[in-house]
């Protein structure tokens, strides 16, 4: 299809999967097939503009018709289903509900060069703030980063050896999908969720369904202010680029003066390269991250001058082929 054609067309795809996964579709047709009609009373749907949903999911490969019943796709019952271990459906919620809206005013995050939380939801509350308000919508926006963590997280922990470590502290750590399967991987790890108090009963209700709770604590506190729990190897996932400089830079350094000798700094971020032309997935990030926070995502070459700035001196880096790549850096 010409590319131009394509791309008009692509926010119509992605809302299609946005407004299925909303209404509930994907985790009642898990129970058994349905027609539109039975599906359509369940959720109480207009059935003739539910059938075309239905028929619009299907032909982007998200279910099956046989016989006027619709079941879900192999795909569907792993990432859009809720209660599926590998569920995207909070990461899809809140693309629907803040992401989508907050790209609509791209145009004017480009002229200004700030965020749109203020022009979208008419306050000046960050993204931390706004999904920290209350349980519920705290919630859904762990359960969102938790799944596109867990499509990163086990390919992260092996990019590189890191079986000399020992205490492993996981700062904004959320759910703990990095810390469970670093410990699943290395066997004498243990680690430490470093979050907000905020956050603290839904990353323990996910550390109690892992296979290594026993070696997994909760540690509640705010990086930026707190001091920060001890360990030889600590984890930054998905936290510098969400701030500039003058903001990370103190942070890295705090990180670096907690560290012992040979102690080492874990990143996982989507890197962009050097001279800028890809990966498309970190470029799309990267003007994510314009309308809804004040940071971005950096090349190989910036990471390292982050990195040298904070005291690091051993910087390595590693593409993984996952969402996120990884960068490890050495305190020597």
């Amino acid at each position: 299809m010409n590319i131009v054609l394509d791309l008009i067309e692509a926010f119509r795809r992605s809302k299609t999967m946005f407004a299925a996964v909303r209404l509930g579709i994907f985790d009642q047709l898990e129970h058994a097939p349905q027609t539109a009609s039975a599906l359509a009373r369940a959720l109480q749907l207009h059935e003739a503009a539910a059938a075309r949903l239905l028929d619009a999911c299907a032909s982007l490969g998200l279910l099956e018709k046989h016989a006027q019943e619709y079941r879900n796709t192999r795909v569907a019952s792993t990432y859009l289903v809720s209660d599926s271990e590998d569920t995207l459906s909070g990461y899809i919620k809140y693309s629907d509900e803040s992401l989508y809206h907050l790209w609509s005013h791209l145009d004017d995050a480009v002229r200004e060069g700030s965020n749109r939380w203020e022009q979208t939801f008419g306050a000046r509350d960050a993204l931390f703030d706004h999904y920290y308000r209350d349980p519920e919508k705290t919630a859904n926006f762990m359960q969102g980063m938790n799944g596109f963590g867990c499509l990163s997280s086990p390919t992260i922990v092996r990019a590189f050896d890191l079986s000399r470590y020992r205490h492993l502290v996981d700062l904004g750590g959320g759910t703990g999908h990095l810390p469970i399967a670093a410990c699943q991987v290395y066997p004498d790890l243990r680690a430490t969720i470093f979050d907000l108090p905020k956050v603290e009963p839904i990353s323990r209700r996910f550390i109690s369904n892992s296979s290594v709770a026993n070696r997994i604590e909760f540690v509640a506190g705010d990086f930026f202010r707190d001091p920060l729990p001890g360990g030889d190897l600590y984890s930054l996932g998905r936290i510098i680029h969400d701030w500039d400089d003058p903001r990370i830079v103190p942070l890295l350094r705090k990180v670096f003066d907690a560290l012992p000798s040979n102690g080492a700094l874990l990143i996982q971020e989507a890197l962009v390269q050097d001279d800028r032309s890809g990966p498309v997935c970190a470029l799309m990030q990267d003007l994510n991250m314009l309308v809804c926070t004040d940071g971005r995502e950096r090349t190989e070459a910036e990471y390292k001058l982050l990195l040298e700035r904070a005291g690091f001196s051993d910087v390595q880096i590693h593409r993984t082929g996952a969402p996120l790549d990884a960068v490890l850096a050495v305190k020597r």
